[in-house]
């Protein structure tokens, strides 16, 4: 099975779940923030970053880069470390138990002419 597909999967009986095609890949939003991104071979986990350089040193487990900067709370998890449900949901459940404490993305509005 498809990643994308575990993931679904997985977070099928959590409320408010949004997808969005975000970072090249499908984005899960729960209550309208970011969750978890599903790109190739790899999920990105939005997680307490306090439990991040603890986390990191996990086998597969990387810190979210993007445009050279280093991202504390976002962790990359290759699908290598993912073979089984148990695997996936350990991730799925540090985003989720992150989720409530997250902060929801400002919403720019477009200026008026």
């Amino acid at each position: 099975m498809q990643l994308t597909e575990k993931v679904r999967k997985a977070l099928e009986n959590i409320s408010d779940v949004q997808e969005k095609k975000m970072f090249s890949g499908i984005a899960f939003m729960v209550n309208e923030k970011l969750c978890i991104t599903v790109k190739n071979n790899r999920i990105m986990c939005r997680i307490d970053p306090a439990l991040h350089d603890e986390l990191v040193e996990q086998p597969g487990c990387t810190t979210m880069i993007m445009k050279g900067r280093e991202y504390k709370g976002y962790i990359v998890v290759d699908e290598a470390v993912l073979q089984s449900k148990k695997q996936l949901d350990y991730w799925i459940k540090l985003a989720l138990d992150f989720n409530p404490k997250a902060k929801a993305a400002v919403k720019k509005t477009p200026k008026k002419s």
